[in-house]
């Protein structure tokens, strides 16, 4: 039985082992979990048994990490795709085509799958609707439809739905797209990313006019370096958006003559042609490592070349396998069966043979091991079409042409040219955070190491805290090898610590050998000056990176990456003793009488008052909800009320930072319309009841007058000496952005949007 840590196992408890509707495990152990998508992932073979064999030892001891929804679907029967996120179709600039989008969307979603738009699309704010006879009121006003659909949909696995909302630099609302997330409160379930194309990037610099068109129309000329600083100082001050060089991904798609892109999925790592799909999965380079802190450590070149064919096949048959939200996403998916294998552990494996992450031997060595990796898939596609055929679109005269094949080994190029290829893209580098982190807390895809080691502090079911340290894979295995108290190697550098070309350089090395694109996060310092923030970006463009996006702790997003520690022990962050925030792995007994409130609502389409009643769990001298009840005569409402008090109170009785209850109630929408209620409008009934819990949490000094009006903001305002923010889950101050998604280090909790 696989020796996991603490974190690791329950986190495949709560995200990955398979179970009963009523929680019974049917997955006794990880290796069970190994065995069950193994035998699913061989089920399109003809010797089945043969193959979920060889699957099972790829998976076997974490050495090929399939995507979560893999993991947690495949074999189970469930409902769901296994495929992670989706760019969704083009979006007709009519209301027929915008609210079609807006139901694949939520079909999509419904199913766990992220989606990705792009709304250059739809006509600028102002523009004539002549079928009406008025004006237009913008991409943006959809995109808070969009946004606010996606808050009512829990995708499969609980987790939220992640969306990507891209804009092309020349659209005439582009200075609008990059304002948007100034309001803290806006578009919160998007991450957002301007199409920057080659034109405009040689306009920026020779600092030439730039015409904003719509249609054939231009609508306003502007000074390029004035929208490209635009960009820079929205995402200098709160993080987006992103930038996308998007003419540098289609003149480097294997499928250029077959299809444009112009959107990616919500982290970036995939950019796809509407109503493309993502199927990921990563080799584990850490699990590959001999003789680890020795002088004769090594990565073991061999056993990756002959691991990478299993992953491929496993990857390529979940095409068959799994369900698909939409027919036109299924025919996508299989006319193209493009895959994207990728890494994680990249860092600690460097760790483990004594590189610095960011140095010319770094380099060196993630070139060497992704281009093996890019060879050996490339190779193992060609010999699955040799037996199953290359995928449907394949054209050998146009593919043959592309980058990517002129950069493959000859023998492969010939293989390649034989045969064809069974999947038209291979290799991506998505974010592996949960995985990562079910798989011994290993590096995340190619980013550095976040924070080498921390504690969190678990609430038992008698109400006694447990600490319980968490510390890198790397770290612990050091302190294996070379003792607990050996001082730490030059090697161990976190991503704090790191300057950001450090991060550029480490992607573009990657790049060259990945033929779609990389998920990662450039980590930026506050006091990082303005003018070398945008060499970052300039810098990604000039080295060959398809985008760029970076963190820099911020007013607005809050200081997610700050770390204070002693400068001698940067490397080893700790959550503070004193954290207000616990993880509950149960729900805490409920004591035989509580202290409470009850608060009288009067809504105006109801003829009867609502009483909500909320009672509290003193903790020593701090009071904090426990458990709500909702009573009316009105019977209208009585099937829903009890289940929302049900569902709130569980969420209560877990602890942890539980505002966010706050914040999705208030977001809820009711499409008859709000009420105004004392002078202000509330757009739903459930909204007035979030507005009642905010108002207790106040009272009882749970929120501060300063926390209320925005609880996302107060979520990741970073506790001193903790690695990270709050969790909105778990309540562990260890929540951090990378690879474009808030990733908790406690819980696995995960969001891209």
């Amino acid at each position: 039985m696989a020796d996991l840590a603490d974190i690791s196992r329950q986190i495949w408890d709560m995200k990955y082992r398979f179970k009963r509707q009523d929680g019974t495990p049917i997955d006794d152990t990880v290796e069970q979990s190994w065995l069950r998508v193994a035998t699913a992932l061989a089920e399109p073979e003809q010797d089945a048994a043969l193959w979920s064999e060889r699957f099972y030892h790829a998976l076997e001891g974490f050495k090929f990490l399939p995507a979560g929804r893999i993991l947690a679907g495949a074999g189970t029967d469930r409902r769901v795709t296994l495929f992670n996120c989706f760019v969704m179709g083009r979006i007709d600039d009519s209301m027929a085509g915008i609210f079609e989008a807006v139901k694949e969307a939520a079909l999509t979603m419904q199913q766990g799958g992220g989606i990705g738009y792009d709304f250059s699309t739809l006509r600028p704010k102002g523009a004539p609707v002549h079928s009406v006879g008025a004006d237009a009121s913008g991409p943006l006003s959809f995109m808070d439809v969009w946004d606010a659909m996606c808050r009512t949909i829990m995708s499969a696995g609980s987790r939220r739905g992640a969306m990507m909302a891209v804009m092309r630099c020349d659209h005439p609302d582009i200075e609008d797209f990059i304002d948007a997330k100034r309001d803290p409160d806006r578009l919160r379930m998007f991450n957002l990313s301007v199409l920057a194309t080659d034109p405009f990037m040689a306009a920026v610099e020779a600092d030439e006019d730039w015409p904003l068109v719509f249609g054939g129309e231009t609508y306003r000329t502007v000074r390029a370096r004035d929208l490209w600083d635009r960009i820079m100082r929205a995402t200098y001050d709160y993080a987006e958006p992103g930038v996308i060089f998007i003419d540098r991904i289609n003149a480097l798609n294997n499928l250029a003559y077959c299809e444009t892109i112009s959107a990616t999925n919500p982290c970036g790592e995939q950019p796809l042609p509407p109503y493309g799909a993502c199927l990921l999965g990563s080799v584990n380079l850490a699990s590959l490592v001999t003789d680890p802190f020795t002088d004769a450590a090594d990565l073991d070149l061999a056993a990756l070349a002959d691991l990478v064919p299993a992953c491929v096949r496993m990857m390529d048959n979940v095409v068959d396998i799994s369900g698909f939200p939409l027919a036109a996403q299924r025919a996508e998916a299989e006319a193209k069966r493009r895959i994207g294998l990728g890494v994680t552990g990249l860092a600690d494996a460097l760790i483990m043979l004594g590189v610095r992450y960011g140095t010319p031997k770094a380099v060196e060595l993630t070139e060497t091991w992704l281009r093996t990796i890019m060879n050996a898939a490339y190779r193992a596609s060609a010999e699955l079409a040799a037996e199953k055929g290359p995928f449907p679109l394949y054209d050998a005269q146009e593919y043959l042409k592309r980058p990517i094949i002129q950069g493959l080994d000859d023998d492969v190029r010939a293989l390649v040219a034989k045969n064809g290829v069974r999947n038209a893209l291979l290799t991506s580098i998505a974010p592996t955070g949960t995985i990562s982190l079910v798989a011994d807390n290993v590096s995340s895809g190619i980013e550095p190491v976040f924070a080498f080691s921390y504690t969190r502090n678990v609430l038992m079911p008698d109400g006694s805290r447990e600490a319980q340290e968490v510390s890198d894979h790397a770290l612990r295995r050091y302190h294996e090898i070379a003792g607990p108290d050996a001082p730490l190697t030059d090697a161990f550098v976190d991503a704090q610590t790191l300057a950001p070309l450090d991060h550029v350089t480490m992607q573009a090395a990657a790049q060259k050998y990945v033929d779609s694109s990389i998920s990662k996060t450039i980590n930026c310092p506050a006091d990082l000056d303005f003018e070398a923030f945008k060499h970052v970006y300039t810098e990604a463009y000039r080295t060959g990176c398809k985008g760029c996006t970076t963190y820099r702790p911020n007013e607005v997003t809050g200081a997610v990456l700050e770390v204070t520690a002693p400068a001698e022990e940067s490397r080893v962050a700790a959550v503070s003793e004193d954290a207000s925030v616990v993880y509950m792995a149960e729900p805490l007994a409920r004591p035989a009488a509580l202290p409470g409130k009850t608060y009288k609502l009067r809504w105006p389409d109801s003829d009867h008052a609502i009483y909500v009643t909320i009672n509290d769990l003193v903790e020593g001298d701090r009071r904090r909800p426990f458990e709500v009840f909702i009573n009316s005569k009105n019977m209208e409402h009585f099937a829903w009320t009890v289940a929302l008090t049900r569902m709130i109170s569980a969420v209560f009785r877990r602890g942890g930072d539980v505002s966010f209850v706050v914040e999705e109630l208030k977001a809820v929408f009711d499409p008859r319309g709000g009420q105004w209620l004392d002078g202000r409008y509330v757009p739903s009934l459930l909204a007035a009841i979030g507005g009642v819990i905010e108002q207790h949490m106040l009272a009882i000094g749970f929120l501060t007058p300063d926390q209320a009006p925005s609880v996302i903001q107060q979520r990741r305002a970073v506790g001193d000496g903790a690695p990270g923010a709050p969790c909105p889950k778990c309540g562990q101050p260890t929540l951090v952005h990378q690879e474009g998604c808030d990733t908790c280090l406690s819980c696995g909790y995960s969001r891209c949007g």
